[in-house]
């Protein structure tokens, strides 16, 4: 990878290695999330896409995720914009914005579990889906995120 790429070039013009390095690991954008017909809000829960692994934060099928999960959302340099329910933490949102990476990215700090001791990870809080009746999601709801139209 390129010294300091996130900081040098633009996410369209990072490598497929750079693009997945950028990635912190807190597993935020794997918790489930619904959104309001009538008012577009999204109603974030503390409950994890079935194939989070909640103590490393990782996909534990990343290459095939989108074929056992359709409603999977792929994040790319393009459509980074799309993805507003992104945690002003989140690394791809931060560089998109022109912002630096925080002190405990692993890019930073060296260190891929400082993002978990920090608190900025969901290691400490998500429940798998498979865990989780659907009848009791609602129960999980831990944000409710304004979505403009």
């Amino acid at each position: 990878m390129r010294e300091r790429f996130w900081e040098r070039f633009d996410l369209e013009e990072l490598t497929a290695e750079e693009w997945e390095a950028l990635c912190d690991g807190c597993g935020q954008c794997c918790l489930l999330k619904y959104q309001d017909e009538e008012t577009g809000d999204l109603a974030v829960l503390g409950v994890a896409c079935e194939l989070l692994d909640t103590h490393s934060c990782r996909c534990s099928d990343y290459a095939n995720r989108q074929e056992r999960v359709p409603d999977c959302s792929r994040l790319t340099p393009q459509r980074v914009d799309e993805f507003r329910w992104l945690p002003k933490s989140c690394a791809y949102r931060r560089v998109a914005e022109g912002r630096k990476l925080a002190g405990w990215h692993p890019l930073i700090s060296g260190d891929p579990e400082r993002v978990h001791r920090k608190g900025i990870s969901v290691r400490s809080f998500a429940v798998s889906q498979r865990d989780v009746s659907e009848e009791a999601l609602e129960d999980y709801v831990i944000a409710i995120l304004p979505i403009d139209g």
